[in-house]
């Protein structure tokens, strides 16, 4: 299977480089990422279309089943660049949240209107740089199932040890040595880098501190990556996106995907 989205592309290319496995069944992938089996968006499905009808859902739907037999969510991830949320309304009857996420690219950045230049913005350096990584992504994020502990433990393993085989690079900013805003950039593909669990802490938003942390990592991809387009998925609804346009990030497709949540036991 010939995937052409961008988004996909590059979050397949990424994956890979984390030591998920990809399998080509022709009209579709299975990715499996088995030392994070709580990473949805590690194990799960890329089909190579929308499925139309409600039969054809039960039976992508049973072959979930099949290709990931130990999974308790269900994942399926579309190659469909130019699709809308809409597309999805088979799925969402059937009860999975529905998405079709902004995928933004740019070939150039410029500062953001309200730079912020109290913190001081710098790659990881220490095993307590991602330590602090640990801590912030567990506070932007509450409200998860009670595995959400293992699942960000073991992905920021596995962001540590991307950097550690030189794909990237992991950054943050800081005021007075707190890390309060973190993400990464990854080689992923030909002349393509990808930013990476791009988050604030909730107290300190709003301050141009993404903003500023975006331009400057944007200089790393153009300049050691090699990077020609650097890519970003983003939650159309939310506010970050408006963040990233002020940088120069423009959208240019759509990134649709289903998702079912396990069972509250």
């Amino acid at each position: 299977m010939e995937v052409g989205s961008l988004g996909l592309r590059t979050d397949l290319a990424l994956l890979e480089r984390a030591g998920s496995t990809i399998e080509d069944c022709g009209d579709h992938l299975v990715v499996r990422t088995p030392t994070n089996p709580t990473f949805y968006w590690g194990n799960f499905l890329v089909l190579d279309r929308v499925p139309g009808a409600a039969e054809d859902v039960a039976g992508w739907l049973d072959r979930f089943v099949v290709a990931l037999p130990g999974a308790r969510h269900r994942a399926i991830a579309f190659d469909d660049p130019g699709g809308q949320v809409a597309d999805l309304a088979a799925f969402a009857e059937l009860g999975f949240t529905v998405d079709a996420w902004t995928v933004m690219t740019a070939s150039s950045v410029r500062l953001p209107p309200r730079p912020n230049s109290a913190a001081t913005y710098r790659p990881f350096a220490s095993d307590g740089d991602w330590a602090q990584s640990l801590t912030l992504q567990i506070a932007c994020h509450d409200g998860y199932e009670p595995d959400h502990l293992e699942f960000v433990t073991r992905r920021t393993e596995s962001n540590q040890a991307l950097v550690a085989q030189g794909h990237g690079q992991w950054f943050g900013a800081f005021l007075d040595s707190r890390l309060v805003t973190q993400m990464g950039l990854v080689a992923a593909g030909r002349r393509l880098a990808r930013f990476q669990s791009v988050e604030t802490h909730p107290e300190f938003r709003g301050r141009g501190l993404a903003g500023t942390l975006v331009h400057h990592v944007s200089g790393y991809g153009f300049a050691e990556l090699g990077a020609e387009t650097l890519v970003m998925v983003a939650d159309p609804n939310y506010a970050a996106i408006r963040i990233y346009e002020s940088v120069g990030f423009s959208a240019t497709e759509s990134a649709l995907q289903a998702e079912l949540f396990p069972a509250s036991s």
